[in-house]
């Protein structure tokens, strides 16, 4: 029998229950892995079990993307309507809406965000993607084209087929979503991993599926671990196009698995360094606000974080005044408990690397201005850290730490904090705080990323989309231009006239 969870809430922001199995969903049922062995599932906010989770394998792989084909041929792709797709995505979003306290709660104890947020931000957006999508699916259309008065010439989208994938841990929900949302809405069935870190949500998701009478095969997923399950998605002959939201060099991998084996269609969400600017003129009180959110939100594990954070000289002592004093307010513990701003970082590993980079900034030497140590006893909690006196060459400047740390850097001029913002292999988002909205739109411009917020930060809409430049990534989530990674574009040519 699959593995299964239930699971009693009894906490000061949710009282309620789950009950789901956790085997892999292949075919619109639940069942064991190949080799019936299961990973451990571990709550990072007191590193005890949560549950145990069926470890998918390449064989488990293989039977899900032969599900998928069979659904696609079947009752899916060509054989679904637009308006049956559209119907049964806004069926989804409806469940969504009826479990969102339980889907949330699975967050809080599968990841370690905070209830608020989880509910605020990660599920709520998640509804609104999915009903979003749910209005594009019968809107998908080609074009007529003049080309001669004996000829006729349209083109049609057509769903690729069966789509690979690869989602993190940081938003379990969230990335699950904005992955399956566009792929289902233009007709293409699905081979998804989660991360072994955080699959309970998505393994929620697959009941809901069910529920929402979407066919046998349409979604399959397969939890297990990147070295065997992700390998096997990313190079699959019969997955016809593979999507990833990870690491950088991860991200490489992925491409080099797609190119070698039939040089599938890649999509991927990679890593940032992300710069916020604050210039002279900016609101402080807002700057910080958003400064905080920036940095903070999610713990630091959020590849748009804004961990390189620019003032302009005439502001900065005062910014550095004012954001110590909030970053200060921010209350880390138990994210069940009310109040509570920040929980722990999602695994040992991720503890063990956001300290080493602490240490690299320090034996670097930067200047640590606040925080810099582990919180409590039990579960993976790390304290906001922020540094001064930081140099371009230091680590803790150049690469992604993917936790509650930045470096506050003074800048003199425009063409100073461009230079020092651009100087970075990544591109996916920055920010820029100012009264002058001339100076704020010019200087977004000069930014190379894909993403850029003026006087605020984090802030997200399903029809805007969202991806990198540079080796942040290939291709957006999001809005009408994520439906295109998930399109074949083919052409009918006519000859009316029936001449040569």
């Amino acid at each position: 029998m699959p593995t299964h969870l239930s699971y009693e809430f009894n906490t000061p922001v949710y009282k309620g229950s789950t009950s789901f199995e956790t085997g892999l969903f292949i075919d619109g049922k639940f069942v064991d892995g190949s080799t019936g062995s299961t990973i451990d599932v571990i709550n990072p906010a007191t590193e005890h079990i949560i549950t145990s989770v069926s470890e998918g394998t390449t064989d488990d792989v293989d039977a899900a993307v032969a599900a998928a084909q069979r659904a696609y041929d079947t009752v899916w792709g060509l054989n679904a309507s637009g308006l049956a797709r559209s119907n049964l995505l806004w069926k989804l979003a409806q469940a969504m809406e009826a479990h969102a306290d339980e889907l949330s709660a699975i967050e809080v104890l599968d990841n370690g965000k905070t209830f608020g947020w989880a509910s605020s931000t990660d599920v709520a957006l998640s509804i609104n993607v999915v009903k979003y999508y749910a209005g594009w699916a019968d809107k998908l259309t080609g074009q007529t084209l003049e080309t001669d008065s004996k000829l006729l010439a349209y083109t049609r989208h057509e769903p690729i087929g069966v789509v690979g994938q690869i989602i993190p841990w940081n938003f379990p929900l969230l990335m699950f979503v904005w992955k399956i949302a566009p792929a289902l809405a233009t007709g293409n069935t699905i081979v998804l991993k989660p991360s072994e870190f955080t699959p309970l949500t998505a393994l929620r998701m697959c009941t809901l599926i069910n529920e929402s009478g979407f066919p046998p095969g349409v979604v399959n997923v397969v939890t297990g671990y990147g070295h065997t399950v992700g390998v096997a998605i990313s190079s699959h002959m019969a997955i016809q196009k593979v999507a990833f939201t990870g690491s950088t060099l991860v991200g490489r991998k992925i491409m080099e698995a797609a190119a070698r084996s039939n040089l599938k269609a890649v999509t991927l969400e990679l890593g940032g360094k992300s710069p916020n600017i604050i210039f002279d003129d900016a609101d402080l009180e807002q700057a910080v606000k958003w400064a905080a959110h920036g940095l903070f939100w999610n713990h630091g594990q959020a590849c748009c974080a804004g961990s390189r954070i620019f003032v302009q000289s005439g502001a900065y002592d005062s910014f550095l005044e004012r954001f110590t004093e909030k970053a200060k307010q921010i209350k880390v513990g138990d994210p069940f408990d009310k109040g509570v701003d920040q929980g722990p970082q999602i695994s040992q590993i991720q503890f063990d690397r956001v300290m080493g980079y602490i240490e690299s900034g320090k034996n670097d030497g930067a200047k640590i201005h606040l925080g810099g140590g582990r919180v409590g006893n039990e579960g993976y909690y790390i304290e906001p850290t922020i540094f001064v006196d930081a140099k371009p060459e230091m680590r803790i400047v150049k690469e992604e730490i993917f936790g509650p740390v930045g470096v506050v850097i003074r800048f003199e001029d425009e063409e100073d904090v461009i230079r020092q913002a651009n100087d970075t292999m990544y591109g996916l988002a920055a920010a820029v705080f100012s009264k002058d909205i001339n100076r704020a739109i010019e200087t977004a411009h000069k930014l190379k990323t894909g993403t850029v917020w003026v006087n605020c930060y984090n802030n997200f809409h399903p029809g805007i989309p969202f991806g990198g430049f540079k080796q942040s990534g290939i291709g957006r989530e999001m809005g009408e231009y994520a439906l295109h990674h998930y399109t074949n574009v083919k052409a009918v040519h006519i000859n009316l006239g029936n001449v040569l």
